[in-house]
């Protein structure tokens, strides 16, 4: 059995050498470390495909807030994290995101009872330099938990902008094209 390696960010050259979804595939199939969020919140990337990820985890008890359910912050991680790559997976070699915002509505509380949960995240629409996505968080049961929107900037590298730019001296139209 191969083992994963262990928790660490994505090493730079693999956002400049791999499109976004081969980035999030290898981080799925364990080829490359998932992130330290990721770990301390028991996260799973369990599907990575074109505008889609989806993260599983079991709430526990070390994830409560003082009121003795799970804090917030569990399913923000998992939703921030799902979206967030949905959108990775649109993205070609040399392109980045970050998240600019999201909003979350918990329906429903969570305890170390609920059992996995699974947090999907889905591209809305992904431009050039900004991207949105929604996420939704089920439990076993299939009940909605939690759902969100958020919004991602789309960091374009130097040769990604240059191939997109308009170029700075074009060849003058005859006025026959017009």
């Amino acid at each position: 059995m191969t083992q994963s390696p262990s928790p660490a960010p994505l090493p730079r050259e693999l956002t400049k050498n791999l499109s976004g979804l081969d980035q999030v595939r290898g981080m799925r199939d364990g080829t490359f470390a998932v992130a330290p969020m990721q770990a301390l919140v028991n996260m799973r990337l369990i599907e990575a495909e074109d505008g889609l990820v989806v993260f599983a985890a079991v709430p526990e008890e070390k994830h409560y807030n003082p009121q003795g359910t799970v804090h917030g912050a569990f399913a923000a991680a998992i939703l921030d994290s799902a979206m967030g790559l949905a959108v990775v997976t649109k993205l070609p070699t040399g392109v980045g995101q970050t998240t600019v915002e999201f909003k979350l509505s918990f329906i429903r509380p969570m305890s170390s009872q609920t059992g996995e949960v699974r947090g999907e995240g889905r591209v809305i629409h992904c431009g050039h330099s900004l991207a949105t996505a929604e996420g939704r968080m089920f439990g076993r049961d299939g009940k909605l938990i939690a759902h969100g929107t958020t919004t991602c900037m789309i960091f374009q590298s130097a040769a990604a902008s240059a191939s997109s730019a308009p170029d700075k001296n074009p060849a003058p139209r005859s006025r026959a094209s017009d």
